[in-house]
């Protein structure tokens, strides 16, 4: 439309031929309304279609046509602009739309032959001289947007393919995790016997009379049952969340609740670490976590614990309709190499192979959740943000994948 209007300004004022400005005026107006039609319509997140895309070029074809007619007709040496509109067509368009479209645009020029407003008949002597200025501004015109739209198709092209690699990482990402949860929902049903024997064996241990008589044995035993308890809790953690364990029902609770007793059991399990603990989520809202997202939270905290055990804060709140918690400590922090591949697999700092697995975890769990993990690097340690939507969350939504 730029084009079209400098074109003009230049052929009736630069070169003094008189135009039908009206009329040509009204085929601007009727490309402003498709741009803004096209707009509108990219507004929802339409896809666009080959026919969509051929019926749009042709309208194009239509509106050159018309300004054409008005201005000459094939005499104008702009007729060379349906050239640009087959250039955008063949590489838009399939095969059989980019011939049709150079069909048409033949059949225009054709028509322009014999069908046109004739604006030259005062140039006669003149027309040669005239023909090779306006040749040079078409010239302009098109290197000008064949530049613009080829550059920006590339750019496209190139967002595409990142898209599909980042598409394809993810589905690895995602084959690799459900290769672990096969193998961890395995392991968990083979370690379910054993541990039943051995939670029989330390039961009878504690009824003998001969080792009751020696506290410090029977404050071991107590303690290895205690541990014993634990590694149950975690085995039928990892059954529930592979959608394996039976009776369990679904978990109602509140956000407040939720990290309130998140945050309990994991100090209790850890009474040597120095946890500062602050919520700040606002009005409280009832909530369906995801069996995971307990499994997350505490990875992210154990590894706080691991790199600063004398400090580990975390923070709640409220960002809109999403829930923020910020787990951060007094650490070394990440390495920059950390930072870049932040969330990838067997990336550990820990220097001990198979390690690296916590954080790879977290990132695709909350990403299944809608949600997003950033990590960065505070003035004192490490800090890792989970943002999650609270709709992901609620009971009816549907967006969450099972097991």
């Amino acid at each position: 439309m730029i084009g079209q209007v400098l074109t003009i300004l230049v052929t009736q004022f630069w070169f003094d031929i008189p135009l039908p400005l009206p009329q040509m005026a009204l085929v601007l107006v009727f490309l402003a309304a498709l741009n803004a039609a096209s707009l509108f319509r990219l507004r929802f997140d339409v896809g666009v279609s080959n026919t969509t895309l051929f019926f749009s070029l042709l309208l194009d074809v239509a509106a050159l046509t018309v300004q054409l007619y008005l201005s000459g007709g094939a005499k104008n040496p702009f007729v060379s602009l349906y050239l640009l509109q087959v250039t955008l067509g063949a590489v838009l368009l399939e095969i059989w739309s980019t011939w049709t479209l150079a069909a048409i645009a033949a059949g225009c020029f054709v028509w322009l032959t014999v069908f046109h407003q004739d604006i030259f008949q005062e140039y006669r002597g003149d027309f040669a001289r005239l023909y090779i200025q306006g040749t040079f501004v078409c010239f302009l015109l098109s290197a000008s947007l064949l530049i613009l739209f080829i550059n920006r198709i590339n750019r496209n092209l190139h967002e595409r393919d990142a898209r599909l690699a980042s598409l394809r990482e993810q589905s690895a990402e995602e084959d690799h995790i459900v290769r672990m949860g096969l193998l961890a929902s395995g392991a968990a049903h083979e370690l379910g016997t054993p541990f039943a024997t051995i939670s029989v064996i330390l039961n009878d241990w504690q009824h003998m009379p001969e080792l009751q008589r020696v506290p410090e044995l029977a404050q071991e035993i107590a303690e290895m049952q205690s541990q014993l308890e634990r590694c149950k809790g975690i085995v039928s953690g990892i059954l529930l969340s592979s959608g394996e364990a039976r009776g369990e029902g679904t978990l109602h609770t509140t956000v407040y609740a939720f990290l309130d007793d998140l945050v309990s059991e994991w100090e209790e399990s850890r009474p040597q670490a120095k946890l500062d603990y602050e919520n700040e989520f606002g009005k409280d809202e009832a909530i369906v976590p995801d069996t995971a997202l307990k499994q997350v939270i505490f990875n992210l905290l154990d590894n706080a614990f691991e790199a600063s055990p004398k400090e580990v804060k975390v923070r709640v709140k409220r960002d809109d309709a999403r829930l923020v918690v910020v787990v951060s400590d007094a650490g070394p922090g990440f390495s920059p190499e950390m930072l870049q591949a932040f969330g990838k697999p067997y990336q550990s700092s820990k220097g001990r192979p198979g390690r690296g697995l916590g954080l790879f975890l977290v990132v695709n769990v909350v990403r299944k959740l809608g949600g997003v993990v950033t990590a960065e690097n505070g003035p004192q340690g490490a800090i890792v943000t989970l943002t999650l939507p609270l709709a992901s969350l609620s009971e009816g939504d549907g967006s969450r994948h099972d097991g």
